[in-house]
């Protein structure tokens, strides 16, 4: 397509359902059809994948579109990246109304680009949105839009096993006043940014160090919403678990006093789900994971790691790279840091790990809690170690991670899990 602003035809419209609400109020639905594109006229050099870090280097383009309560949303528009002009008092920089998603793009087998999954993360955005109460938004018409993103930048897809173009689809409110009060005003945008392999040496586990004293999420919160506002209070509590020698925080939620390691409810590992493998007596592997209880971020990667272990058996094999003989059970239930000890004491805690959209599925090798100790101050930091395996990842995790990523690239078919960009949304 040459330079210049340019409708672009080809992309669908808004679905009839959410046309209808907004036309209820006379006011303009998120149209994908409507959208016009302005080509870059200095295009970026391509950087070899060695060279990627993850969310630094970003791609020609971006999209923008806007919502006012006079007129609704915006032709959204296809630009040069390049920096956002906002009023110093929007809201999203006084209250917080900030979502997010975070996706991924693969090249397939055949060179046509792919998404994973894209319906979860256009409802998830959607509900994250109304958490906040900021305006609605057609979820296919955002699909479209982000399609075609992908495709004018299909370039920028690094073409190496379990690289990808990372999407960043958010909304801000933008409302220029301090009153304490929803956004009526929002800003919808697009960027995308390049990202080689999680592990640029070859998996290794990371350590966790389990946090009480600060809580990621609470019931009745907002943990289970994909909101910027649930992400920097994470940051000082990293830096602490850092200066101890801990890769991340496990996040953990005390329930009642006197409880001790019982009461220790395990959340999420970082910003990632947190999973483990344990040995019943019967041989077989219970993979368990925290339930969605209003504080567990309903993340795509747990979801689809939680379907493939419940698919495998010996006969289906939806994970193949597990011994045919091994059977596996998903589990989503309560965990607490007395489980993780007395299973570990028990040589029946074989894997522990971290999911999520970025890393996919990354090992546990390490995981720390603290205790009181009679006659002294501080608490003492304890271990709990996971089994070394070769390579890194335990057979659990291993057989996850294998299998998420071929389907992700396309190479293999699993539940219509990798759409095509070519698709209509």
């Amino acid at each position: 397509m040459a330079n210049g602003a340019v409708p672009n035809g080809s992309a669908k419209a808004a679905d009839p359902e959410a046309t209808n609400h907004f036309s209820a109020n006379n006011l303009a639905p998120l149209d994908a059809s409507k959208v016009t594109v302005t080509l870059t006229k200095s295009p970026k050099p391509i950087p070899p994948v060695e060279e990627l870090v993850f969310g630094q280097q970003m791609t020609d383009h971006m999209l923008v579109a806007t919502f006012d309560p006079a007129h609704g949303w915006s032709a959204p528009e296809i630009k040069p990246y390049g920096p956002l002009s906002l009023d110093p008092a929007s809201s999203c920089f006084q209250y917080c109304p900030n979502v997010f998603e975070g996706m991924k793009a693969y090249l397939g087998p055949d060179g046509e680009p792919r998404l994973f999954r894209p319906e979860l993360n256009m409802a998830r955005m959607q509900r994250s949105a109304a958490r906040v109460a900021l305006p609605p938004f057609s979820p296919s018409a955002l699909l479209a839009l982000i399609k075609r993103m992908v495709l004018l930048e299909r370039r920028w897809i690094p073409r190496a096993r379990g690289c990808a173009l990372y999407i960043r689809p958010t909304i801000i409110g933008t409302r220029p006043a301090l009153g304490v009060s929803a956004s009526d005003h929002a800003l919808l945008y697009i960027i995308l940014s390049p990202m080689g392999p999680y592990f640029r040496t070859g998996p290794k586990p990371i350590s966790l160090l389990g946090v009480c004293d600060a809580v990621r999420a609470w019931p009745g919160g907002t943990g289970g919403y994909k909101l910027g506002l649930n992400y920097a209070p994470g940051f000082e509590p990293q830096k602490r678990a850092a200066q101890k020698g801990y890769m991340q925080v496990l996040w953990l939620f005390k329930e009642g006093e006197g409880r001790g390691l019982e009461g220790l409810k395990v959340t999420e590992a970082g910003a990632m789900n947190f999973f483990v493998v344990v040995k019943r007596a019967d041989g077989d592997l219970d993979v368990i994971t925290p339930p969605l209880d209003g504080t567990i971020l309903p993340g795509l990667t747990r979801d689809s790691c939680l379907a493939l272990v419940r698919a495998h058996t010996p006969s289906t094999r939806a994970l193949p790279a597990l011994p045919p003989a091994t059977r596996v059970h998903a589990h989503e239930r309560t965990l607490t840091v007395a489980d993780l000890v007395r299973w570990y004491a028990e040589g029946r805690l074989l894997e522990a790990f971290g999911v999520g959209t970025a890393v996919v599925v990354v090992p546990v090798g390490r995981i720390g809690y603290e205790v009181e100790v009679a006659g002294k101050e501080e608490k003492e930091v304890r271990d709990v170690l996971l089994p070394e395996y070769e390579g890194g990842y335990g057979p659990v995790a291993r057989a996850l991670w294998e299998r998420v990523v071929e389907i992700q690239e396309g190479r293999a078919e699993w539940e219509r899990w990798s759409v095509s960009c070519e698709e209509e949304a």
